[in-house]
């Protein structure tokens, strides 16, 4: 449900903040004054394309937040706690800044969010009536939603949608066990690769020793060589060898230390130091000797390695998970080779899931033929009621092509519309006038009354071209169907006007420099007036003032 719409700098409105509460709010105000703002405004929080016209003249930006609460809206949760955008307190925030120069960016919950995700998740939160782009009942998967929740279908709708996803699951499944049509082809592959791998690839222990086996044979030379002149360097027969100038470094301490003895733990380091310089020398020595300077075997280890960096390439994997891959080359072809019980075993489920659908499939097709007719007939006679005497709208179901479960069924709908007699019906996404097709919207949701998941609708001028008594039947029905949703709608009936619950006044103001534009919640007085304003113009009197006092009374009592 929306709880608040903030407007700053948005077309002639300089600032505005509006509380809403449930059932039927209406939006009055004269010609002109900007009654639609808020519906403009909403549109552009649910993704509607932005241009800088929007923004106030004089500002730099207009802005729009919007305030949802979701208690009643489990859908719209789970699709925030998806796109990891939810908030542990339950509700949704909608921002959206237009600049002037054209650009815009959005929000959900404080987050940076693209026009599309505001797209996507309004359509869980509002549906707005009486602008053609934006009718969701103009989607045939949609008018298929609503017909299965008006007939209530939830129950075969899943038994069609769990059979047909099993069923195309295990067909996946067939079809990796069997290979397909080059059954022996993707055999003889998997035999050749699986040998390959096994071959050459090593598990990670083997695969890090292979390595520094390479780096140390390919450098045998050097090592030797380097080994040995270290050791000459530490032990060699040169006058600065590091083993005779600690000698003669031992010989001078020993005569200072016989003249202060504190001297005497130096000397001990200086043992220390020799005895360890020796057994390095003693260990380079051996190690110049041992180094493995074996050609062929690095030409094996060398050839190895190659090997290995060439499957790397050839399978898109890294030389260190390649062992991993033979398993997975392994277990699938030991899976292909065995197939044969597994695949009977898999086609006879697919063929109990093809009969469990063709039954659920058979029961929810007859279900929609009868609904359809049901909710065909329940709303032209409610078009009639609401001005469009004569008109008529069927449901037509169209038979799905293929014979591949579905899960969605074995028809798809489309609700087809005549507006006025002798006419005949066309696609509802095809009718041409934003009255009728407000009104025709109407009906529908008043047919399927509670029977949308959608928390708040917006009527956009839904008494176009209307008057009279068809205007009081129009606003009792939304009254009717604000007392299961939360309805907005902008009229310039006072026989809508009368059937709120809530009352908006959108006014326009201008000093001479500038145009505002105000829209304040009225009280039972400012009602009163408003109404009596919408009855009489400009001269309101007494008589006036005491119609507009008896259709609100009327309504309210109802």
């Amino acid at each position: 449900m929306l709880t608040s719409l903030y407007v700053r700098h948005f077309a002639v409105v300089e600032e505005a903040e509006i509380a809403f509460g449930p059932g039927l709010t209406v939006v009055s105000g004269e010609t002109g004054a900007g009654k639609s703002l808020l519906v403009d405004a909403l549109m552009l929080l649910a993704g509607g394309r932005a241009d800088s016209g929007m923004v106030r003249a004089g500002s730099d930006r207009a802005e729009l937040a919007a305030e949802f609460d979701l208690a009643n809206l489990p859908e719209a949760r789970d699709w925030l706690r998806r796109e990891e955008l939810d908030e542990e307190d339950g509700s949704c925030r909608l921002r959206r800044v237009i600049r002037a120069e054209g650009s815009s960016r959005a929000w959900i919950n404080g987050r940076p969010a693209s026009a599309s995700q505001l797209g996507e998740l309004t359509t869980l939160l509002v549906e707005i009536h009486g602008q053609h782009e934006h009718q969701a009942l103009l989607s045939r998967a949609h008018q298929l939603a609503l017909l299965d929740a008006y007939a209530g279908h939830e129950t075969l709708l899943a038994q069609v949608q769990s059979s047909a996803l099993q069923w195309r699951e295990i067909g996946a499944r067939i079809r990796k066990l069997s290979g397909g049509e080059d059954r022996e082809e993707r055999l003889e592959l998997l035999r050749h690769e699986a040998g390959e791998l096994e071959q050459w690839a090593l598990p990670p222990a083997e695969l890090s020793e292979l390595e520094a086996s390479h780096k140390r044979l390919a450098n045998a030379g050097r090592l030797a060589e380097g080994a040995a002149g270290v050791a000459e360097l530490i032990d060699g027969d040169s006058e600065l060898a590091l083993r005779r100038s600690l000698a003669r470094a031992h010989a001078e301490l020993d005569k200072l230390a016989a003249l202060d003895d504190r001297l005497a733990p130096l000397r001990e380091l200086l043992d220390n130091a020799t005895i360890q310089l020796g057994e390095a020398a003693d260990g380079l020595g051996r190690y110049a000797q041992d180094v493995d300077l074996d050609p062929e075997r690095y030409t094996e280890v060398d050839t190895h390695l190659t090997r290995l960096h060439e499957l790397s390439r050839k399978h898109r994997t890294p030389v260190a998970e390649l062992h991993e891959k033979a398993l997975t080359v392994r277990t699938e072809l030991t899976e292909l080779e065995g197939a044969g019980d597994a695949l009977e075993r898999l086609a006879a489920q697919r063929d109990q899931l093809q009969r469990d659908y063709d039954t659920a499939a058979g029961k929810l097709s007859k279900a929609r033929t009868t609904a359809a007719t049901k909710l065909g007939k329940e709303v032209s006679s409610l078009m009639a009621e609401l001005g469009m005497a004569g008109g008529l709208l069927k449901i037509e179901l169209e038979a799905t092509a293929g014979d591949e479960p579905d899960p969605q069924g074995r028809e798809r709908c489309e609700l087809l519309v005549s507006a006025n007699p002798g006419q005949p019906p066309r696609a509802l996404r095809k009718v041409a006038s934003g009255g009728e097709l407000a009104r025709i919207s109407l009906a529908i949701e008043v047919a399927t009354l509670g029977k949308d998941t959608v928390g708040s609708m917006i009527f956009d001028e839904v008494d176009t071209g209307i008057g009279g008594a068809v205007a009081e039947v129009v606003g009792q029905k939304l009254r009717a169907l604000g007392g299961q949703r939360q309805v907005l709608c902008v009229t310039h009936l006072p026989q809508v006007a009368a059937q709120g619950h809530a009352h908006l006044c959108v006014s326009k103001h201008s000093d001479g420099a500038s145009t505002h534009t105000r829209i304040e919640k009225l009280d039972a007085s400012g009602r009163r007036d408003e109404l009596a304003r919408m009855l009489g113009g400009l001269e309101i009197t007494r008589e006036t003032r005491a119609h507009a006092k008896q259709m609100l009374d009327r309504a309210q009592t109802a």
